[in-house]
């Protein structure tokens, strides 16, 4: 069925309908304080130079320590990392209390046990609408192959079934 592109819900729900792999990204705000958030808005740009983007609400209060940060970590959540994806995606006091982490480039927290991890030095920010594209160079990235991604379709988590 056809929908009015001002639709917003109609809008996103179609939007839902596109697999994504969840992220948490992570930075150190001017104050030296870790900083993160739940997105699923990460996506490759180029391999030469390697480059990657994500997008966050022009809205977030997160918004300007990003800006700012000379470098983001982009965490590829596992399938068994649901807990720490609700974490990043609700607002705790602090979102970091009590979770193991090691400082990447530039600071930005890099959580063990995720499918992948980029640490990107923050190459530019772009207005686009209501968000704000980062898009980051590739410094260091590491994987866990072995690791099934965490991913969400429909307004749900879902992980990949074997073939």
């Amino acid at each position: 069925m056809t929908q009015p592109q001002t639709d917003t819900r109609a809008l996103r729900n179609a939007l839902g309908r596109f697999a994504t792999g969840i992220a948490i990204v992570t930075a150190i705000d001017p104050d030296g304080h870790p900083v993160g958030l739940t997105v699923n808005s990460f996506s490759a740009v180029s391999l030469q130079p390697a480059l990657v983007l994500w997008c966050l609400d022009n809205g977030s209060h997160n918004l300007e320590a990003f800006r700012k940060a000379s470098h983001h970590a982009i965490n590829i959540l596992a399938a068994d990392q649901q807990d720490l994806s609700n974490r990043f995606a609700t607002w705790p006091t602090d979102r970091f209390a009590g979770l193991p982490w090691q400082p990447g480039v530039g600071g930005a927290p890099v959580f063990p046990g995720c499918c992948a991890s980029f640490q990107v030095a923050n190459e530019s920010a772009l207005a686009g609408g209501d968000h704000t594209i980062f898009v980051g160079r590739v410094e260091q990235f590491a994987e866990a192959p072995a690791l099934a991604p965490l991913l969400f379709h429909g307004g749900q988590y879902r992980t990949l079934a074997d073939a």
